[in-house]
């Protein structure tokens, strides 16, 4: 049996989770999926519920966090800055799905899992962590309001993504990749269409300007988003 009492928690964890995986298709994100992990991994029976006191769900968290820690370390090697910036979203998107190729009946099910009700906000922060990861591993550095305007556009990215990839029964998830380029060209347009209206907004008579930047004021909370 493992002794883990020198053992740092993250990599029990890391343990438990992989270990996991061969479970979750026929057991789900369950406590027993856990237990069972727990013995194949090496450690006392008890060990799941140990490392995971708030059961399945902190798993599925801890799942998606240390996916998203292995889809920075081989961003990190992978040369990303002689891509352009839609090529590098493409390969960290599909990068992060595709690790985890092996077990996707595990990802169905933890996307299952994350969509019950009691489960939303824990999936907000999945969701979020993910895009985080990806825009720092493609370089973005803002930290104006586009910081959280680009996570939001890429989480219905990731998201839509995701559930396609689940799906995809073609060969290298062709099909997923040319879906994601789709939506990374769509989303490519958000920044030309508000450079247009922002434009527009520039041109129009001077008391209409101020009429609508103080509205936009009031309505945004003391931040303008023009």
């Amino acid at each position: 049996m493992s002794d883990s009492s020198h053992e740092p928690m993250r990599e029990v964890r890391d343990r438990l989770v992989l270990a996991a995986l061969p479970h979750v298709p026929f057991d789900g994100w369950s406590r027993h999926a856990l237990s069972e992990a727990a013995k194949d991994a090496g450690y006392d029976q008890t060990m799941g519920e140990r490392a995971f006191p708030g059961g399945p769900v902190n798993a599925v968290e801890h799942f998606s966090e240390m996916a998203d820690r292995r889809l920075a370390e081989a961003a990190a090697v992978a040369g990303l800055d002689k891509l352009r910036l839609p090529q590098r979203l493409s390969w960290l998107v599909m990068h992060r799905l595709e690790d985890w190729a092996g077990h996707r009946e595990a990802m169905r099910r933890a996307v299952t899992f994350l969509s019950l009700p009691n489960n939303s906000l824990a999936a907000l922060r999945c969701t979020w962590r993910t895009v985080d990861t990806i825009w720092y591993a493609a370089g973005d550095l803002s930290a104006d309001f586009s910081f959280y305007t680009k996570r939001a556009t890429l989480a219905a990215v990731y998201s839509s993504t995701l559930f396609y990839w689940i799906e995809d029964e073609s060969d290298d998830f062709a099909d997923t990749r040319d879906f994601l380029e789709r939506r990374l060209a769509e989303a490519g347009q958000l920044p030309k269409l508000r450079a247009t209206l922002r434009q527009r907004f520039e041109q129009l008579p001077n008391p209409l300007h101020l009429l609508f930047e103080k509205g936009a004021v009031r309505r945004h909370f003391g931040v303008k988003r023009l």
